[in-house]
């Protein structure tokens, strides 16, 4: 049976009125993309919200000579290329792939907006999300041109762990699977890089796995580095 709300676990679509997100929820369509698809392609008119309903997605950037690089990965909630949603005529900025079998959720950008007049308070979480996103999009870019190799790579498992681990007896596994290429272009770095660091995590029983299923086994030591690196940026610094 059709969940008759599907946007009532969505923190940008909570502040909604009821009889407003029953409203929403009645023109939302459901999608069913596999691996190998594309959910919109880089370059396409951004004329709806996109919604993770089940599985994971990637974003992917393309380069000028055609290769494709992973931004970063999508879980069950996230609005994806909501930025590029919120100007007209705005196209996307990258293209949006189903890293396997996954339920989208697409809404017109029209109908949320006409909503949203009539929810101020929806349209604040909605501007205070967006601004969340570009810090997030700021943060990510301290870290490609301050941190290491080693200390991206330890931020971006952290990150990985809180939105995406699921705790074992052994350590935290990592529900979405993502090659060594993912790995190394979420983090800025080469494929060859990113294979070094992770086998010197393995030997430091900081990780295991294989890229199919990576376990954390010292998130601590991992957190400790990105810490390492967070303090060595504050001394390089200039006082205010």
């Amino acid at each position: 049976m059709r969940n008759p709300d599907p946007l009532q676990k969505i923190p940008i679509f909570t502040l909604l009125s009821e009889r407003d997100r029953r409203k929403i929820a009645s023109e939302v369509t459901e999608a069913h993309y596999g691996k190998g698809e594309y959910i919109f392609r880089e370059g396409d008119t951004a004329d709806y919200f996109h919604i993770v309903k089940e599985g994971t997605v990637k974003c992917v950037k393309s380069s000028s000579d055609g290769k494709e690089c992973t931004l970063k990965v999508l879980l069950p909630g996230d609005l994806f290329c909501c930025e590029a949603a919120v100007f007209d005529g705005a196209p996307h900025p990258g293209s949006a792939q189903p890293m396997g079998d996954v339920s989208i959720l697409r809404l017109r950008k029209k109908s949320y907006f006409e909503v949203l007049r009539r929810n101020p308070d929806a349209a604040l979480e909605v501007i205070k999300y967006l601004g969340q996103r570009l810090n997030e999009a700021q943060e990510n870019a301290k870290v490609l041109a301050l941190d290491r190799a080693e200390q991206r790579l330890a931020s971006l498992l952290v990150n990985l762990a809180s939105r995406a681990g699921v705790r074992e007896a052994g350590g935290i596994c990592l529900t979405v699977h993502l090659t060594r290429q993912d790995l190394g272009d979420m983090a800025g770095i080469t494929v060859e890089t990113t294979i070094r660091i992770m086998g010197r995590f393995k030997r430091a029983r900081v990780v295991s796995g294989t890229a199919k299923r990576i376990v954390i086994l010292d998130l601590a030591r991992l957190k400790h580095l990105v810490s390492t690196a967070s303090s060595s940026h504050s001394k390089r610094s200039p006082a205010a």
